[in-house]
């Protein structure tokens, strides 16, 4: 279960009455989320979530994250947003570590989406896009693919080879990118984390687009590109599913459509998407002992999507 810390029912309590949300009735944990901590809260309000940070999010950013929620929010995204406490605040501390309210947004995600999911998550993106375009705050991509050249790189190839002989083939793609990267492209603030589990769901409907911790300026077909890839595959990227990827980009083009330049470099951007899940898979199968108690995600699954972007080309986003 993904709560790290233990907060005793008098802490949640004293917690949720610096709120204007009711007094709290239950608090249960929620086993998904690998980096923070997470409770879904009851109060004779309603429904909230509340989330602790534990890792990988520094506390500096969280006036760029939390106020992105509430800017999407107000403009109709589906997008929870923050619950500020009776002085305003987005956030508290709690023994020394950053909590935030969030609001309960109804939907589950999906494993297997139909094309008709597809088509409205692409949409919703770009509504979020649009949505994004006067917000004023920016934040650097940390993890572009300058970062996952560097990354792949610093791991060496007999420490890559020894998890795939393929891996170190990867790591040089990634550094011919990071030379070929269109810098040019429309930019908005971008999820670029927009996997089928962050995405709520009900029937056809997108009703939640959650976990925005990794959005920052970026161009928009690559936050597009990242979604594809993230969706259009089986989850070992053995499988191309193309109804689930055309239907995806149509939704999103519904919205926004591409210029010219946005859909020749998608094929370049998926294959930077990959490379980004590739490195940052590759750097925790490495950080975690054999032994330890934690099921690896394997960096191939991405490998073998990023293969099939550098054959097909554009035909994988019609």
């Amino acid at each position: 279960m993904a709560v790290y810390t233990h907060l005793a029912a008098e802490d949640l309590a004293a917690l949720i009455a610096a709120y204007d949300v009711g007094e709290l009735v239950s608090a249960k944990g929620i086993a998904e989320g690998v980096s923070n901590s997470n409770w879904l809260v009851e109060t004779t309000a309603g429904r909230f979530i509340l989330t602790m940070y534990e890792r990988r999010i520094e506390t500096s950013d969280l006036p760029f994250f939390l106020g992105l929620l509430d800017h999407l929010s107000e403009r109709g995204c589906p997008v929870p947003r923050t619950i500020h406490d009776r002085g305003g605040a987005a956030f508290r501390h709690v023994n020394g570590k950053a909590v935030a309210l969030i609001e309960f947004l109804p939907g589950v995600s999906v494993d297997h989406p139909t094309p008709e999911q597809a088509r409205a998550v692409g949409a919703a993106l770009a509504k979020t896009h649009l949505a994004a375009a006067d917000f004023i705050p920016a934040r650097a991509n940390a993890l572009d693919i300058s970062h996952s050249a560097r990354a792949l790189a610093g791991c060496g190839d007999d420490a890559l080879a020894a998890i795939d002989p393929a891996l170190p083939e990867a790591a040089r793609i990634a550094g011919q990118l990071a030379n070929d990267w269109p810098r040019d492209l429309p930019e908005a603030i971008c999820h670029t984390d927009l996997f089928p589990d962050n995405v709520l769901m009900l029937g056809d409907r997108v009703t939640g687009m959650i976990d925005f911790y990794f959005a920052c300026t970026e161009a928009m077909a690559y936050d597009l590109a990242v979604t594809h890839a993230a969706w259009a595959f089986d989850l070992a990227g053995e499988r191309h599913a193309p109804e689930i990827g055309t239907a995806l980009v149509e939704g999103y083009q519904s919205v926004r459509p591409l210029a010219a330049e946005e859909r020749a470099a998608l094929p370049l951007l998926a294959q930077g998407a990959c490379l980004r899940f590739v490195a940052s898979r590759t750097e925790d199968w490495i950080a975690t002992p054999a032994d330890a108690l934690v099921t690896r995600k394997d960096p191939m699954a991405f490998v073998r999507r990023l293969h099939f972007y550098e054959s097909a080309g554009q035909t994988a986003f019609e």
